[in-house]
């Protein structure tokens, strides 16, 4: 990847955005209020800035919503990924993914995490960086960390244990249990049978725990795997039949082009292939350089998921995950969070200030967008000051209002807040020049406003090193 942070420069053309529109997450009508402009090239610094200003894109369109009158407040969220510890759920997918790549299990349970909300979009010619989870030297060995088998309940099993917990007799009993049940010898252990009503029928085999229940047909069924173990091929090539009607691969939905689907092509290309960032190279730098990327997930010679993420200075930003959804039972949203953050502390050997993985924006009002702050430690963006602070502090406030100031200190504000608006870099008929020269250049109405908007958004910091596209 060439180098380009010498020499580049970000040129957005701004769009304001006063009106509404729908919201994707409450559903309600022109309700989701928001602040637009159109990166027609941004370099990775800059991107950093303005999404540690609470932007984000979406392909080449980088928007900030008005989070004191939008419907649905959205949070920047950021995780530190050295401090991070997985929570029991996200070892139950580790676990069931590494299962299924060791003996090709297929679970039918209900997906864990998908591919989250539509976080933004990828490069215009995208360095692929193939991640083959089919091999297991390369996850991190705080992945592979054997859980108990207790952490694998299952709602199948809960109702199992229901029939299961008055008359089990199986060959794992301990010898308490054994006292109570014929032996091999076709003996019976003579007990002095308590009065009608009272105590328990030793006729009977006594109740077992529902733990002990489940732990013993866990065993069960890994010692049977264990046998079986040998007819089981390598790698596992089976897959879920059922799809549905219509459906298409993640490799077929790749490959449309025009002009079978000329519309479809457009839009995916758009959303998920387009990107304004400029590659960028440092010495101190990660190996594959800074930029927009592809992660591949790739299983029997076949793409079954791409992650879609921005590697930026001092974070991996999360941006969309797209997925074969016979696949689906794999958690892939989860198990891709997982492996992007376990790429950037791989990032972070090399480059010190890569140390965090941002994952979009966080919605306290819309509860299914409340799964990210389970990722810990993370931090929420202050909307009014534009510092971090931990989610444990943001969520009281949260659930007083949807939209909050987290930072307590009342003299906090923005420390990046808009100071002189002549500064502002503008391009104009090809020419770079402040806003002052601009104003006294330019013919037609005013834009004094618009200007001022864009300049408050970005910060004065990118409004001097940025260049505001004017015609």
């Amino acid at each position: 990847m060439a180098s380009a942070g010498g020499g580049a420069l970000s040129i957005l053309e701004y769009f304001g955005g006063e009106d509404g529109n729908r919201c994707g997450y409450c559903k309600s009508e022109a309700s989701n209020m928001s602040h637009g402009m159109w990166a027609h090239t941004l370099t990775v610094q800059d991107y950093q800035d303005l999404i540690d200003r609470g932007c984000r894109r979406s392909g080449k369109y980088v928007y900030k919503p008005l989070m004191n009158q939008t419907c649905c407040p959205q949070y920047t969220i950021r995780l530190s990924t050295s401090n991070f510890h997985p929570t029991k759920s996200h070892k139950k997918v580790l676990k069931k993914v590494l299962k299924y790549l060791h003996v090709g299990e297929v679970s039918h349970s209900k997906d864990e995490g998908t591919s989250g909300e539509p976080m933004d979009s990828q490069a215009e010619s995208p360095v692929s960086c193939n991640v083959s989870i089919l091999d297991k030297s390369e996850i991190p060995e705080e992945e592979l960390k054997p859980l108990n088998i207790e952490q694998e309940e299952t709602e199948k099993d809960r109702e199992s244990d229901k029939q299961e917990a008055t008359h089990v007799s199986s060959p794992g009993l301990c010898d308490k249990e054994e006292h109570c049940i014929q032996s091999a010898e076709g003996e019976t252990c003579s007990h002095s049978n308590p009065k009608p009503g009272k105590g328990a029928d030793v006729t009977k085999p006594p109740c077992r725990k529902a733990k002990d229940i489940r732990k013993e047909r866990r065993m069960q069924k890994l010692l049977h795997q264990q046998t079986d173990k040998a007819s089981l091929p390598e790698r596992p090539s089976a897959k879920p039949t059922c799809k549905a009607k219509g459906s298409k691969s993640v490799e077929d939905f790749i490959s449309v082009t025009p002009p079978e689907n000329a519309a479809h092509h457009l839009e995916f290309t758009r959303f998920l292939c387009d990107s304004p960032l400029e590659p960028e190279t440092r010495p101190d730098g990660p190996a594959c350089g800074y930029g927009s990327f592809h992660q591949q997930y790739w299983l029997d010679g076949k793409i079954v998921a791409v992650g879609v993420i921005d590697i930026l200075p001092y974070c991996v930003s999360s941006v969309y995950l797209y997925y074969d959804p016979d696949y689906a039972f794999l958690s892939p949203g989860v198990y891709s969070a997982l492996r992007e953050i376990a790429f950037t502390r791989e990032l972070q050997k090399r480059a010190a200030d890569l140390c965090y993985y941002y994952m979009g924006f966080y919605i306290h009002s819309c509860p299914k967008m409340r799964y990210k702050g389970q990722y810990k430690p993370s931090d929420l963006l202050c909307p009014e000051t534009y510092l971090w602070t931990p989610i444990e502090k943001c969520l009281p406030l949260l659930e007083l209002s949807k939209y909050t100031r987290f930072n307590s200190n009342p003299k906090e504000g923005d420390r990046d807040l808009l100071t002189e608006l002549g500064r502002v870099r503008v391009l104009y008929k090809r020419t770079v020049m402040p806003y002052s020269i601009y104003k006294k250049r330019r013919k037609g109405p005013n834009d004094e406003v618009a200007v001022k908007q864009y300049a408050g958004l970005v910060g004065q910091t990118c409004a001097e090193r940025m260049l505001l596209y004017r015609n």
